[in-house]
C-alpha cells in the first residue's frame, strides 16, 4: 500500500470558510457612522450665523456625500458580499443627507428667530421635519413660512429626489456588476450571503 505524498493528506482545494460574523461588519461599521453623526448633531456647537458660509458648507456636504456614494459604489463592485456593502452605503449616506439638512434648517431657523417655521425649531424639531420631507409625510404641523425657508424645504424635495434617483441606479447597477464579477471568479459551491 502506498502513502501520497503529504503525510496522507488529501490536497484538494478546499471551499474558502465563511467567517460567521465578517457579514455583519459593514452594518456595525454604518451603525457607528451614524451614532457618531447623530451624536455629533445634538453635542456640537452649531453657533455660526447662517450666511454664504454656511450655504457653502451645505452644497459642499451635498458635493461630499455624492463622493461618498462615489467611493462606496467602487466599493460595493470589489466586495465579496456586495448586497451587504449596499446596505451599508444606503444606511450610511442617507442619515448623512438628513443631518446636513436638518443642522441647516436649524441654524436658518435659529437665525431667523420665529419668523422663518411655523414654530421655533429645536435640533430635534429640526430633524423631524427633514425626515418628515424626506419622507414625504408632511404632517403640516411644522411648516416653512419665509421664503428662504420655503426654498430650503424646496432644495431638499429636489435633493431627495436625486438622492433616490442616484442610489437606484448606481448602488443597484454596482450590486449587480459585483454579483456579476463573484460569480464569474468562484465556485458555484459558494454560499451568497
Amino acid at each position: 500500500m502506498s502513502v501520497p505524498r503529504g503525510g496522507g493528506r488529501d490536497r484538494r482545494p478546499r471551499p474558502p470558510r465563511v467567517r460567521p460574523l465578517l457579514p455583519l461588519l459593514p452594518l456595525l461599521r454604518s451603525a457607528a457612522v451614524v451614532a457618531t453623526s447623530t451624536t455629533a448633531y445634538f453635542l456640537l456647537p452649531l453657533d455660526s450665523a447662517l450666511d454664504q458660509h454656511t450655504v457653502v458648507v451645505l452644497a459642499l456636504g451635498m458635493l461630499g456625500i455624492g463622493a461618498l456614494l462615489a467611493l462606496q459604489a467602487v466599493g460595493i463592485v470589489r466586495s465579496p458580499y456586495p448586497r451587504l456593502r449596499a446596505v451599508e452605503t444606503l444606511s450610511t449616506a442617507v442619515p448623512l443627507f438628513l443631518l446636513l439638512f436638518s443642522a441647516t434648517y436649524f441654524l436658518y431657523a435659529r437665525e431667523e428667530g420665529g419668523h422663518s417655521f411655523s414654530e421655533p425649531l429645536s435640533r430635534n424639531d429640526a430633524l423631524y421635519f427633514t425626515v418628515t420631507v424626506f419622507a414625504t409625510v408632511g404632517f403640516g404641523d411644522i411648516v416653512p413660512v419665509s421664503q428662504t425657508a420655503r426654498a430650503l424645504a424646496t432644495c431638499q424635495m429636489v435633493a431627495d429626489l436625486v438622492l433616490v434617483g442616484v442610489i437606484a441606479k448606481a448602488v443597484v447597477g454596482a450590486v449587480r456588476i459585483g454579483l456579476e464579477r463573484r460569480r464569474s471568479s468562484s465556485s458555484p459551491e459558494e454560499p451568497e450571503p
